[in-house]
């Protein structure tokens, strides 16, 4: 699925920015095609997704969560990758992207940390200069990501705006790419942004159902699954797992949104389900915001979903009907993340954790094939797990 020549998914979408960036951006936009379907950029990226990252991730049948909720289940394990998450899939084209149009400089932010790292990986790798900007708040739940980040070189900005989460950080992120927009490039972390962000990082994620369409035929004899499940806050991991089948009506769709407290209280993440139309980090999307205007703190024990807003894609596709979006709440998405950590000896990132919470959520029939991506390792997560392990019930008492 591509946005119109402007950028936009129907209504949401385009690129709203500061004058300054204008230049920096309409470079951008009238040369990401060429560089990204050129045969020159495809070679290299496709050759380290492969040997650099580790891709293709498995396909993996689980079993016992399949008895459990009477279907047939696989999961695609981006935790797998190198830095334990989808996000490598982005970092490592937009750094080729970068170095082709001159840029020396590399700035990001990020929320649960798993882009900052992918972002200064990359950048180790090609030996440029990197800044990640992150909530002081995310900085001090995420510390070990942080130090992963300073170890590959990168130099980390906490930022102590706002709530100090991944909305401050993209807006500190923006400010210094006003200002230094000729030697830097910003990766962007997910499916939002000025376009053409969100239809690059689909673009560079779609690696993720493009593998799906052989894998499933090899272990199902059907190329599509019944179901395909992800968690989605800005949506880079929902936009890949969904890309090549968006078309295909025989595939239903389900993403999992960060509940918080629940959607009915202050305390929530919840942006399909409590947003409104405006402008947030350069395009018009949901947003959760107030009667007049101003953004509102999104809540969630989650690092990785801590965002006000979503892409213009899935803005576009959830209010379209093509995507149906649940809203999981934190004690939800803390059990269902140790319901998986029992079950199948994976222990999810808690962002996946509320796509494994989603199951509960549909009708499922001993039939259905069901796709999961769990889009990140939880490693990073563990201290979270363990501090609100009262949540998972019978499956924290140990």
């Amino acid at each position: 699925m591509e946005p119109d020549k402007n950028g936009f998914f129907g209504q949401y979408g385009g690129a709203y920015i500061p004058e300054i960036l204008y230049k920096v951006v309409h470079d951008l936009q009238n040369q990401y095609k060429q560089i990204l379907e050129s045969k020159e950029f495809q070679d290299e990226y496709y050759s380290l997704l492969k040997d650099y990252v580790g891709r293709p991730s498995p396909l993996y049948y689980a079993s016992r969560m399949s008895k459990k909720y009477g279907c047939k289940i696989y999961l695609k394990r981006e935790d797998l990758n190198h830095t334990g998450a989808h996000k490598i899939n982005n970092t490592i084209g937009q750094i080729l992207m970068a170095r082709k149009m001159g840029k020396t400089r590399i700035i990001a932010e990020t929320g649960a940390g798993q882009h900052g790292v992918a972002t200064a990986t990359v950048c180790a790798l090609f030996n440029m200069e990197c800044e990640i900007f992150m909530g002081k708040t995310d900085v001090e739940r995420q510390h070990t990501n942080v130090e992963r980040m300073r170890m590959l070189g990168a130099k980390v900005h906490p930022v102590t705006t706002g709530n100090m989460t991944l909305s401050d950080a993209c807006t500190a992120a923006i400010r210094d790419w006003c200002c230094h927009p000729e030697t830097t490039f910003y990766i962007v972390g997910s499916t939002m942004g000025p376009h053409p962000y969100p239809d690059i990082v689909a673009r560079l994620q779609s690696v993720i159902s493009k593998e799906l369409k052989w894998q499933l035929k090899e272990k199902t004899g059907k190329d599509y699954p019944d179901y395909l499940v992800a968690c989605v806050g800005g949506g880079s991991n929902a936009a890949g797992t969904v890309y090549h089948y968006l078309n295909d009506s025989r595939v239903k769709i389900v993403l999992a949104e960060a509940g918080g407290h629940g959607v009915d209280t202050d305390y929530t993440a919840a942006t399909i389900h409590c947003g409104t139309e405006g402008i947030v980090h350069g395009s018009r999307t949901l947003v959760m915001q107030t009667d007049d205007g101003q953004i509102k703190e999104a809540f969630t024990i989650s690092a990785g979903l801590d965002y006000p807003g979503i892409g213009p894609m899935h803005a576009y596709l959830a209010k379209t009907g093509r995507e149906k979006v649940v809203a999981i709440n934190d004690d939800e998405a803390i059990r269902a993340g140790y319901e998986l950590t029992r079950m199948e000896g994976i222990i999810p990132a808690i962002e996946s954790a509320h796509a494994v919470a989603a199951l509960s959520k549909v009708q499922l029939k001993p039939d259905d094939v069901v796709v999961l991506t769990v889009s990140g390792r939880g490693d990073k997560d563990i201290e979270t797990y363990l501090k609100n392990k009262e949540m998972a019930g019978d499956y924290g008492k140990f």
